[in-house]
């Protein structure tokens, strides 16, 4: 990935409560933290950032979000990524983004 920074991390995957019921992962707080410190900006509006990422053999051009309340950046999962990798919400999951 020419000039992109590599993050790898495990996390878990959970449902927001609004009526959309998007699924996310949230980015872990010291990898949220050093994007937002080194490559904020990249940022476009409302603090959103073009990614690539990779869980198990599927890539996907994507963006995760920023979240003022909770400082983390958030990485949606769309329904074609969380079928084919048999996705399940409070599993573990080894993710891959390129930033």
């Amino acid at each position: 990935m020419d000039g992109k920074i590599k993050y790898e991390f495990s996390t878990k995957m959970w449902k927001d409560a609004s009526s959309g019921g998007w699924f996310f992962v949230s980015l872990p707080k010291m990898i949220s933290k050093e994007i937002r410190e080194h490559l904020k900006w990249q940022e476009e509006g409302w603090g959103r950032m073009k990614t690539l990422a990779q869980i198990g053999e599927f890539k996907w051009d994507t963006a995760i979000w920023f979240d003022s309340k909770t400082e983390n950046y958030l990485l949606p999962i769309k329904a074609e990524i969380r079928k084919k990798s048999s996705l399940e919400i409070n599993k573990k999951i080894e993710i891959t983004i390129w930033v």
